[in-house]
């Protein structure tokens, strides 16, 4: 059973503004955010380490963190504050159990993230298992998101474009514009549905998971089809870290021409600096600087699409006969990628370098937990048959088709650029 509306309700896209910004805020004012560590490599460093009576009880502080804004943000939006006081706990200790397994140092030497592990803990209790109505009311998928792309925004440093210098940006911008596009292009020729090709392209282009999330968060986008591009992104980035490095080496290229390619080729960073470590100093210096300006491009890329898609897919009989004003366009932009946005300003030019250090590290893993809080969600909430048959192996196509793409053309961009 619902509860009434609260006589103060936000929408969802400015709550997630409030939230994540009082979460930056408390970080900024000293309030310090629990870190509990998920490394280990063996059982014994897993029972003395993740699972120690101190870093239990630091998982149990960031639980009672989150918690708690999951709690004032639900009442906020005037939403069942009780079936998410019942639901959540679940979800925190699914989630905790996928950031253990991903925090094994095989598993994160293949670059298997938290997310894939949050998606697929989900997905097996989804599929094998009867998820009680309640449990499923609970879920705030957005909400989490949302939250996770706002904490996003203060690691997305316009200071790192000058880190990487102007070969770094100028082959970043090529790479983002002209694989963006193929990839767009190669989408709609297969038939698959504008939604689905804005995500694929943003993925494959810009940086991965982030970008994927990002995009589908300013489309409002389907999670599941957010979920099929994700695992595609995280399977494909596992063999190029292995195989990209050989090839260069075949090809006598230099250690930084390859850092330029495996910057611009590879889909999250993580893999980046593996595959990139596999060559040199040099190689990993250059592919996380390439990298690091593609990042910087997310804000940009999705304020501009959230305009697109805002112009272009609102459907009111109004609209129709006419183009929607810029009352309209406001009315139905994603409040959430201001609140993305000003947090990358706000720690780009006007926090100290110093504060930036102290905060980052639990800003940044805080992150990471929302995002894969909504990743369990996600998977809760969706059936096998759901994320891959509905979709066909069209977006699986596409993808393959515009990574192939990126790696011929990075590699001609970053030849000339760095030989």
């Amino acid at each position: 059973m619902s509860t009434s509306k609260s006589t103060f309700s936000l929408t969802e896209d400015w709550t997630v503004v409030v939230f994540g910004f009082l979460i930056i805020a408390l970080a900024l004012f000293g309030i310090k955010i629990p870190s509990p560590t998920f490394a280990w490599e063996n059982s014994s460093e897993l029972l003395e380490k993740v699972v120690s009576t101190s870093n239990l009880w630091n998982v149990t502080k960031l639980f009672l963190w989150v918690y708690a804004i999951a709690i004032l943000a639900t009442k906020t939006l005037g939403k069942d504050v009780i079936a998410t006081a019942k639901g959540f706990p679940i979800v925190f200790i699914l989630t905790t159990l996928a950031l253990i397994l991903a925090g094994n140092s095989f598993l994160k030497n293949w670059n298997l993230e938290a997310v894939i592990f949050s998606l697929s803990i989900g997905l097996m209790i989804s599929n094998f298992s009867n998820i009680p109505d309640w449990l499923r009311e609970s879920l705030s998928t957005e909400l989490f998101v949302k939250i996770g792309l706002v904490l996003l925004g203060t690691s997305i440093i316009f200071g790192d474009i000058l880190k990487a210098g102007s070969l770094g940006l100028i082959q970043a911008l090529l790479v983002v514009v002209s694989v963006w596009y193929f990839a767009f292009w190669v989408s709609k020729k297969m038939g698959i549905d504008e939604e689905m090709a804005i995500i694929i392209s943003s993925a494959v282009s810009i940086c991965g998971v982030s970008a994927a999330i990002a995009t589908a968060g300013a489309i409002k986008g389907d999670s599941k089809k957010l979920s099929y591009v994700i695992s595609i992104v995280l399977i494909t980035a596992i063999p190029m870290i292995i195989f990209m490095p050989i090839i260069a080496k075949a090809l006598g290229l230099s250690e930084a021409v390859t850092g330029a390619w495996l910057g611009g080729t590879i889909d999250t960073t993580g893999a980046v600096i593996a595959s990139g470590s596999l060559i040199g100093e040099e190689a990993l210096k250059i592919s996380t600087i390439v990298k690091f300006s593609q990042n910087v491009l997310l804000g940009l890329a999705a304020f501009g699409i959230s305009i697109y898609w805002t112009y272009t897919n609102n459907q009111s009989e109004v609209v129709k006969e006419s183009k929607p004003s810029l009352g309209i366009i406001w009315e139905r932009f994603p409040k959430f990628v201001i609140g993305f946005v000003a947090a990358s300003l706000l720690f780009s030019f006007v926090i100290s370098g110093d504060i930036i250090s102290e905060v980052k590290g639990g800003l940044k893993s805080l992150q990471g937990l929302w995002f894969a809080l909504a990743f369990t969600s996600i998977g809760l909430e969706t059936k096998f048959a759901d994320l891959f048959s509905s979709e066909g192996k069209k977006p699986l196509y596409a993808f393959l088709i515009a990574q192939g793409f990126n790696v011929v053309v990075t590699l001609g961009i970053a030849y000339f650029l760095f030989k």
